[in-house]
């Protein structure tokens, strides 16, 4: 699940290289931080947040799938 938030983190912004994804598995849930450059935040949020919702959607159906609950988190390059 990891690399599918980052590939679609990287077809979104302009440097796709300072893209990076942490995953740390609590229980039964899956927390996923996205980290991007700042230029690049509003990209990945989107307008009113859609395209962010929209990354969550997927990632909540692929989870549903593996009997995972997942939660992703967007924040800026370290």
């Amino acid at each position: 699940m990891k690399e599918l938030v980052e590939v679609m983190a990287k077809s979104l912004v302009n440097n796709p290289d300072q893209v990076m994804v942490e995953d740390e598995l609590i229980g039964t849930t899956l927390k996923l931080k996205l980290h991007v450059a700042q230029p690049d935040m509003g990209k990945v949020i989107g307008k009113q947040g859609r395209i962010a919702k929209a990354i969550r959607t997927v990632m909540k159906a692929v989870a549903t799938r593996e009997n995972v609950k997942v939660i992703v988190e967007i924040g800026e390059d370290r």
